[in-house]
């Protein structure tokens, strides 16, 4: 059996600018992951692949390298485009956790850069409000807030009160993306996060970035 995230396990030493982490077992250094995923549940991921190769035989230095050329999955943190110096991402995040590590994660890598964090609560425990009470404390980090509120069933607008003016609630679509992008600036990160498709609003983004706003 195999044991991670636990002392005197698989460990992952802090998370760098650069998204690269060292890799320990017994507090010894096994090797260091170099790749662009964020978060501390993708660390996890990490160590979990590590210490399942040791326990198949697999070199575990050799697992590490070949961490290391692993370029992501669709919509885990994805690259949608550039425009104006705005890096546009798409991540599947979309319940209080998710949103809370993935945001972080792209703290961590940016720094002091901006971020701007557009939601879209579309599963249908999102739009019950099962957990709308953790959703202003999951998008802490953000400089930036924008919601779309469409078809839910709760008041997004009482529930992101107490960020004040960083949040801001659209029902229009296309109201969402010209506040965006009308905030968004050079150096800026803008996170978009849903479960679906979020009717096409990276690539009406990046248009209107382009145009200008």
């Amino acid at each position: 059996m195999e044991w991670f995230a636990a002392p005197g396990a698989w460990q992952a030493g802090p998370l760098a600018s650069d998204g690269s982490f060292e890799v320990t077992w017994q507090d010894k250094p096994v090797g260091r992951v170099r790749w662009q995923q964020v978060g501390t549940h993708n660390q996890l991921n990490a160590l979990a692949v590590v210490a399942a190769a040791r326990h198949a035989g697999v070199d575990p230095a050799a697992a590490v390298d070949a961490l290391s050329g692993f370029s992501g999955v669709r919509r885990r943190m994805q690259v949608r485009g550039e425009a104006r110096g705005i890096t546009v991402y798409d991540d599947f995040a979309h319940h209080p956790t998710a949103i809370l590590t993935t945001v972080q994660g792209l703290r961590k890598r940016i720094g002091a850069s901006r971020i701007l964090a557009v939601l879209e609560p579309r599963s249908n425990t999102m739009k019950r409000g099962v957990m709308k009470d953790e959703l202003p404390s999951s998008l802490r980090d953000a400089d930036r807030i924008y919601v779309y509120t469409a078809g839910l069933g709760w008041d997004a607008a009482a529930v992101f009160a107490p960020l004040g003016q960083r949040a801001r609630c659209e029902e229009s679509l296309d109201a969402l993306v010209d506040a965006v992008a009308a905030e968004a600036k050079t150096g800026d990160h803008v996170l978009v996060m849903s479960n679906g498709g979020f009717g096409g609003i990276h690539e009406k983004l990046l248009a209107r970035l382009r145009k200008g706003a």
